[in-house]
């Protein structure tokens, strides 16, 4: 337990938060019986406002970022157009550096959320860790938008802006990402089923039940604020950049405005002291008395070696020695890594995956595009989540149950790895079309201003490359967290969520040694590349993982 108490505001008001103790149960509400706990129907209990008000806190961010993002590649590879037939952009800095750039970006914003976790946990707390990293993110996208409008453009200040721009929306970000879904999770407070009669029938008020809904509900609001890039990509190509910019800028004014007139109805828990740190002094403890023990006493798992008293304690304080000695949390520990043992393969799958909001943006840009923004299809992702999700958690899933046909976590994070192959192999096809087809071919000798930039084929041929990355992403994603939370000990559900986050972060530094290919024509070559590995990456994964229980 951490001994720092909460920073004050200078307000009052945000010194006096909700209790963090306050329950949703009443004296007089009954408990189920063993009987009616496998009889009755269980359904989700009313979701608190508090949780609603969080879920649009993080649907304004989510559009905002997504916003954003979406119309950053042209922004950076291409020049400001001399015509309005010409692809739209301002840094005229090539499809290498973009891409650079781009995946830069989003490393550092699945970095970040391990030192927001940290941050929240150990001193702040996550509702004032919130509230500072949307101060923060406000901050990058007041300076992304001033220095895209055309004076700071011809001042040559737009490339720098947006280097600045970056880094600081990607820490505010991380004081968001890896604390939003906790605290919407922290504003029910029931524990317990009861028994309630609803319109005549008898049913359980299950609070697992609702938790699950709530959590539906911030996913499809992830979804929902991702559709943001439609009208951002379109703004870009008809206005300009900065408008495109400014749009995410005035919507993300809506997570600061809940955060801060709702301030009353959130409950906030006082930091408790983070997991991350804990976990990686056990780790450390076990890495000096296994070296100190190596010859004395042999442990079958790794982590048990800090279990041993040390050698001398000179130097040991008395958190150091609690921590030490705490042999119920290096249990957790050790569940916990036992659970995220299938992350070590997601970094091959966000390579992938990556490719959606950059080389694939790239490509549609050599495509006959008509009157849409180049970068307008990688919007499919999550139209494709929005309506597919439903229909493998209510059809899908049930019509295999039924038929007991065994559908488990590790079959499909396999199914993910193929799906996104097939992605991959898909987009390989399409590039070798580009290549063969006129007026470009192979695009080895740069267009001149006055010549067509694009080639004769329809960005249609996009649409299954990102159809199956969505799919991919249901199996995959979806299935991969559940499999480490339902795996994962209470206690250490946080730590899980941002090893599953850093995956992210390992699969966007894999992606620079990808650079040297990034050009024409050698891109082929790399989506296939891409397809063979995440093919064979799903089948080894299955054939380590295929005895687990789920």
């Amino acid at each position: 337990m951490s001994g720092i108490e909460e920073i004050e505001f200078s307000s009052k008001s945000f010194n006096e938060p909700k209790a963090a103790t306050e329950s949703t149960e009443d004296a007089d509400e009954i408990e189920p019986t063993a009987e009616e706990l496998t009889r009755l129907k269980h359904v989700s209990d009313q979701i608190p406002l508090a949780a609603w008000l969080i879920i649009v806190c993080e649907l304004c961010e989510r559009f905002s970022f997504i916003g954003l993002s979406g119309p950053f590649q042209n922004y950076i590879e291409f020049p400001i157009p001399v015509s309005k037939d010409k692809q739209s952009g301002v840094l005229g800095r090539g499809h290498r550096t973009a891409t650079l750039l781009t995946t830069l970006f989003q490393f550092f914003c699945y970095l970040t959320p391990i030192f927001g976790a940290i941050l929240a946990d150990q001193f702040w707390g996550k509702y004032k860790t919130i509230f500072f990293g949307c101060v923060t993110y406000m901050i990058g996208l007041l300076i992304l938008v001033l220095s895209s409008i055309p004076p700071s453009i011809n001042a040559g200040l737009a490339f720098p802006g947006l280097i600045v721009a970056m880094l600081i929306i990607s820490f505010g970000t991380g004081g968001v990402k890896s604390n939003v879904s906790p605290l919407m999770a922290e504003q029910y407070t029931r524990t317990k089923p009861i028994v309630k009669e609803i319109r005549g029938e008898k049913k359980i008020v299950d609070p697992t039940v609702t938790v699950q809904s709530m959590f539906n509900w911030f996913y499809w609001a992830i979804n929902l604020g991702a559709l943001s890039a439609i009208i951002t990509t379109n703004i870009e190509k008809y206005h300009s950049f900065w408008l495109a910019y400014f749009l995410p800028m005035i919507v993300f004014t809506g997570s600061i405005a809940v955060l801060t007139f709702a301030r009353h109805r959130y409950i906030r828990k006082a930091p408790s002291g983070s997991l991350i740190i804990r976990a990686s002094r056990v780790i450390i403890r076990a890495i000096q008395m296994r070296w100190r023990l190596s010859k004395e006493v042999k442990y079958q798992h790794f982590l048990d070696y800090a279990k041993e008293n040390p050698l001398t304690s000179a130097h040991n304080d008395t958190e150091s020695v609690i921590e030490s000695n705490n042999r119920q949390f290096i249990e957790d520990l050790k569940q916990a890594l036992s659970a995220c043992r299938v992350f070590a393969f997601y970094p091959f799958y966000w390579i992938c995956y990556n490719q959606l909001g950059g080389n694939m943006v790239s490509q549609a840009a050599q495509m006959n595009v008509g009157p849409l923004p180049n970068d307008l299809l990688q919007n499919i992702d999550p139209i494709v989540l929005l309506i597919f999700i439903p229909i493998f958690d209510k059809l899908v899933y049930p019509t295999l149950r039924r038929l007991n046909i065994k559908f488990n976590s590790i079959s499909r994070i396999m199914c993910g790895f193929f799906c996104i192959s097939i992605a991959m192999a898909w987009t390989t096809l399409v590039q070798h079309l580009i290549y063969v087809s006129g007026p470009n071919f192979n695009y080895t000798t740069k267009p001149c201003p006055t010549c067509q930039t694009f080639n004769n084929i329809t960005v249609a041929w996009q649409i299954p490359s990102y159809f199956f990355i969505a799919i991919s992403e249901i199996f995959a994603s979806i299935a991969g967290l559940e499999y480490a939370f339902t795996h994962a000990p209470s206690s250490m559900k946080s730590v899980v969520m941002s090893l599953f986050l850093f995956t992210s972060a390992i699969g966007s530094a894999l992606s620079f040694a990808l650079l040297p290919i990034t050009v024409d024509p050698d891109l082929m070559w790399m989506y296939a590349s891409l397809s063979i590995v995440s093919f064979f990456v799903g089948i080894i994964f299955f054939l380590v993982f295929r005895t687990e229980k789920n």
